[in-house]
């Protein structure tokens, strides 16, 4: 499998790669730096530093097993690290290979983004076409086991252990999800996960749909392509679905913006260090600069997503709508410590074009539309039409083909995006006055 590391290989790594496999919080890596990554120390911490050597001697000497030291002070550093906030880790070698392996699209594991709260793994979302979402694992479901392991405890890298395995072996996630009286048993079988981070099809007549579900090295590239093949049936509008995408690559984020933004800034990033600011703008290469477009979000979008989305909501070039987004808007520089470890640390938080921090915060979107299921009412009223009387003329055109059934499928199947497809329209008529 090529790595994205091969070439030039700590620049222009990822944003919102994964810890371990598809079974992490959603993260943004930028330009690493290996040398001089932190500022000198004035002066060390004596006392905390005693007390450090201290606690280490006490559990050498009377722990109940004798421990390795460098057993006992890689779990120091992990500790360390794991106290700073959600997304900064220790990369031991395993997660160093299942890192670079999410970025390139293909993996193994359930094909879920989770991360840790209030000791137990969340889920941030599942992806598209993957075993969890395929067995009903929902954005926002809460693991409390893994089998027979309670994951209260656990951490992170350990619950994703239990969760990878060999493809077509089962496991059973216990779940409790907001609305359901009793926790969930579902079972899922682990497979090697391929994602296609990008589809397209009409949804009706001229107006296309295209989804990104992450943002991998060529999904810019393969946004391209897609609509390339859209404006081949006439596009007057496009929906951009990113629902339950959780992020990516950075630059897959700035070229799928570009695509649709052809000057002006995308996103900045600030930091402590000089490398960690950073100013990404739009090219004049766009497709389709003035073409209508709406954009769905909901919690499950972050990271890249919310990048693209608060890029093009600041940009005035497309309407958002859904829900609020799951506001992940911290970068994360990923350091190598020796040939098979790394840091992974926060460095920077990122913002749209405004000056907006997403962080914590998410995207607001314009238009507000929870997800819903709706039942189309049937009063068993007809109404007679023209075309039902004896002897009626036709329109000399011939016959026209009807598209409310398949609204009306879209409507039950998809309310959200139903929604989004009726404003596009709306658009494009007021475009046209």
């Amino acid at each position: 499998m090529k790595s994205v590391f091969q070439s030039g290989m700590w620049k222009n790594i990822a944003l919102g790669v994964a810890l371990s496999s598809a079974l992490s919080v959603p993260v943004m890596a930028e330009e690493s730096q290996t040398e001089e990554a932190t500022p000198s120390v004035k002066s060390l911490p004596l006392d905390e530093l005693r007390l450090f050597t201290e606690v280490f001697q006490r559990i050498k000497s009377a722990y109940v097993e004798p421990v390795d030291d460098a057993v006992l002070l890689e779990d120091a550093l992990r500790g360390m690290i794991a106290g700073l906030d959600p997304h900064s880790a220790y990369l031991e070698p395993s997660e160093f290979e299942n890192l670079q392996a999410h970025t390139s699209g293909e993996f193994g594991g359930l094909g879920i983004e989770v991360g840790l709260e209030d000791g137990f793994v969340r889920v941030i979302t599942p992806i598209d076409d993957t075993p969890a979402q395929r067995a009903g694992v929902k954005a926002g479901d809460l693991i409390t086991k893994l089998d027979e392991h309670p994951v209260q405890g656990m951490g992170l890298n350990e619950a994703v252990e239990l969760m990878r395995g060999k493809p077509g072996s089962k496991i059973i996630l216990t779940i409790v999800r907001e609305g359901e009286e009793k926790p969930l048993e579902i079972e899922v079988v682990r497979d090697v996960i391929q994602v296609a981070s990008v589809k397209s099809r009409m949804l009706d007549e001229n107006y296309g749909y295209l989804r990104v579900s992450q943002f991998q090295v060529d999904s810019g590239k393969e946004v391209n392509k897609h609509l390339k093949r859209l404006l081949e049936n006439d596009l007057r509008g496009v929906v951009l679905d990113l629902r339950n995408n959780p992020g990516g690559v950075l630059q897959a984020a700035v070229d799928i913006s570009d695509a649709f933004i052809n000057e002006g800034l995308i996103v900045y990033t600030k930091g402590r260090l000089q490398e960690s600011e950073q100013r990404f703008s739009a090219t004049n290469t766009t497709l389709v600069p003035d073409l209508p477009m709406v954009v769905l979000i909901n919690g499950g979008s972050a990271s890249a997503s919310e990048i693209v989305a608060g890029a093009l909501q600041d940009q005035k070039r497309a309407i958002i709508m859904g829900q609020e987004s799951f506001g992940k808007g911290s970068v994360q520089t990923v350091l190598p410590l020796t040939k098979e470890r790394a840091l992974k640390l926060t460095t920077a938080r990122y913002y749209t074009p405004n000056g907006r921090s997403i962080q914590a915060q998410g995207i607001k979107p314009d238009i507000e539309v929870r997800d819903a299921e709706i039942t189309l009412r049937d009063d068993g009223q007809e109404f007679l039409k023209e075309k039902d009387l004896s002897g009626h003329l036709d329109n000399g055109a011939g016959k026209t083909k009807s598209s409310s059934d398949r609204k009306s499928n879209l409507a039950e199947r998809d309310y959200q995006l139903y929604e989004a497809l009726n404003l596009l329209k709306a658009l494009v008529i007021v475009k046209k006055g």
